[in-house]
């Protein structure tokens, strides 16, 4: 069964060689060695540290970044980085991983989202072809969100749904969004409300109601249309903390379990 790893938020604060969130996560992947794995990352920080050296303006809406022309050439730029410094921690540790971004072999496919929105990504679909061929012959596919759009341009699509997207393509055995959260809320702006275990129809509600708000909506609908389309559980974890990974695998520590 496959493992899909989604990396973003501050977890990702530094991704230079002796990071130690990613030293962490390439020893605590070799533990799955006997598994497919997939990861996909973000790169809001090193976004945000581009757009503001090159004075490229940054605007969010319901927690998803408005990209227009300009934008969309710092996040590619941005994201490329990331692939790379990812790629290059797991293939230091002896792991075979390969980066792509999304748009390779037309794996992640989206449509802009509307001249509001320019060229953000909406209606997330995944050909998964490429990535079984990939994680059949043992490699581990590191993967932007970049993904394909119907006018043969590129767009960028929200990290959070690229993984939900492709997990529940693939029926993972589980899906992990480690960010800079702990656990999903039910009150986002009270800590004690933290949930431990959600199925997909409290999810569906606390959307309805305003109780998932900014960038918590989109990992909540990650995680929504994960196990919706075949994934077996999602966890929402801290990828700060060290070997985020490690503990979350072996049911430790802060963190919310989503299922159908």
């Amino acid at each position: 069964m496959t493992v899909v790893i989604k990396l973003g938020g501050h977890a990702l604060d530094r991704v230079d060689a002796e990071a130690p969130r990613l030293v962490e996560l390439a020893a605590d992947v070799c533990a799955l060695r006997d598994e497919g794995v997939l990861i996909v990352h973000g790169g809001g920080p090193q976004i945000a540290e581009l757009s503001d050296r090159l004075g490229v303006s940054s605007h969010f809406t319901d927690g998803l970044r408005v990209t227009d022309a300009e934008t969309m050439r710092v996040v590619a730029w941005a994201l490329s980085e990331v692939n790379l410094a990812v790629t290059s921690a797991l293939v230091h540790a002896g792991l075979p991983a390969v980066g792509l971004a999304g748009v390779s072999g037309g794996v992640v496919r989206g449509a802009p989202a509307g001249p509001a929105w320019g060229r953000t990504a909406q209606g997330v679909t995944v050909e998964p072809a490429a990535l079984v061929a990939l994680v059949g012959a043992s490699w581990i596919p590191v993967i932007s969100p970049i993904a394909l759009a119907s006018d043969g341009g590129v767009v960028n699509a929200n990290a959070d749904t690229v993984a939900g997207a492709i997990a529940g393509a693939l029926g993972a055995r589980a899906l992990f969004l480690l960010s800079d959260v702990e656990q999903l809320r039910a009150d986002p702006d009270d800590p004690a409300s933290a949930l431990a275990h959600v199925t997909g129809a409290d999810i569906t509600r606390m959307l309805a109601s305003g109780a998932m708000r900014d960038g918590m909506r989109p990992k909540a609908r990650a995680a929504l249309d994960a196990v919706r389309a075949g994934a077996r559980r999602v966890v929402v974890g801290d990828g700060t903390r060290p070997h985020a990974l490690r503990e979350l695998l072996a049911g430790q520590g802060p963190s919310t379990e989503v299922v159908a």
